[in-house]
């Protein structure tokens, strides 16, 4: 009888043993349809991207893993959708910073945290200590930032050439639309013109009946895209730094398998450096269609661009270290590699 039990006991853990086996395999094959949201029209450069990151996750998951890609905001504002990625309304996004719920999140496109792309390089990329950073206070909103998508540098939309603009000490005598961040506030009124904060949504109409003479907070894609028909000149005075991130909502995140996780990452950063290689170029290549256009783009030499630079941390940086909070200011100014 004591072997008879001992038999039936071994093969009730070999069957829990199978049981087990079994639960994680399906686990591991368990199948997702995920929405991902992006701000951009179809077939723009994000649009490519996403819609190549969305093949490829398909194809090397075995088509378990499948993304619907809702293009140009239609799941509502990018500040909207981030409220709802990170309580798991909408599973992914690829799109700008949100500074609403953390304030200290403004670093990122503080004006001149670098002016270049060699800075862009060491800083807005995956893994960097500034990326690092960005990482760790989205992922107390409950989102985990997989990977970064560089855009462009912000420069200047006006109505008429201003006089010197590589020059901050020099008053242009034109009010610019800012966006309705202190920053850009402070940093327009560095260079030397007279800040207006605006929506963008009003920036046309200010712009068609005189209200401000220019714009900034975009880059030459925006700008040709919204004011194409208005402007007469741009300064890609590489004003802030734009990157969006791809991200995805944490307990989604934390509930797939490492090996799960490990594709996401390597596909995401994959993108990531597709995205690296061709930012330069394709920021050139907008401001060449500008000029196609009949607009004048007003290139800054190395030197303007550098006291443009120098005026912006002497004058904008000091304040928002007092708005942001000293401490705090410098902790993460500090990790800014040059």
């Amino acid at each position: 009888m004591k072997k008879f039990f001992a038999a039936l006991l071994g093969i009730s853990f070999v069957f829990a043993a199978l049981f087990m086996v079994g639960g994680e395999a399906l686990a591991k094959e368990k199948s997702y349809v995920w929405k991902i949201s992006h701000i951009r029209p179809a077939d723009t450069a994000i649009d490519k991207d996403v819609k190549w990151f969305a093949e490829k996750l398909e194809q090397e998951s075995n088509g378990r893993i499948k993304l619907q890609i809702f293009d140009n905001s239609q799941l509502g504002d990018y500040t909207v959708v981030h409220e709802r990625v990170s309580v798991g309304a909408v599973d992914m996004a690829i799109q700008p910073v949100v500074t609403t719920a953390d304030k200290m999140l403004q670093i990122l496109n503080l004006p001149y945290i670098v002016n270049d792309w060699e800075g862009v390089k060491k800083n807005y990329v995956s893994g960097t200590p500034l990326m690092n950073w960005a990482a760790e206070r989205y992922a107390k909103q409950d989102l985990k930032i997989i990977s970064v998508w560089p855009v462009y540098f912000g420069g200047t939309a006006l109505m008429k050439k201003p006089e010197k603009p590589g020059d901050p000490s020099v008053s242009k005598g034109l009010k610019v639309r800012v966006p309705t961040q202190k920053a850009f506030e402070l940093l327009a009124d560095a260079q030397g013109y007279m800040a207006t904060p605006l929506a963008f949504a009003e920036t046309f109409t200010a712009l068609q009946t005189g209200i401000v003479d220019g714009a900034f907070g975009a880059g030459a894609e925006g700008y040709y895209a919204n004011f194409r028909d208005i402007i007469k000149c741009y300064v890609p005075s590489n004003t802030h730094f734009e990157q969006w991130y791809l991200i995805i909502n944490m307990e989604l995140w934390n509930s797939l398998s490492e090996e799960d996780q490990a594709l996401i990452t390597t596909l995401a950063r994959e993108m990531e450096d597709r995205r690296v290689a061709q930012a330069e170029s394709d920021q050139a290549a907008k401001e060449k269609r500008m000029e196609e256009y009949g607009i004048e783009v007003v290139h800054l030499s190395k030197e303007e661009l550098q006291a443009l630079t120098d005026n912006a941390r002497e004058k904008v940086w000091p304040e928002m270290r007092k708005i942001l909070g000293e401490a705090n200011f410098d902790e993460a100014v500090k990790l800014v590699m040059d």
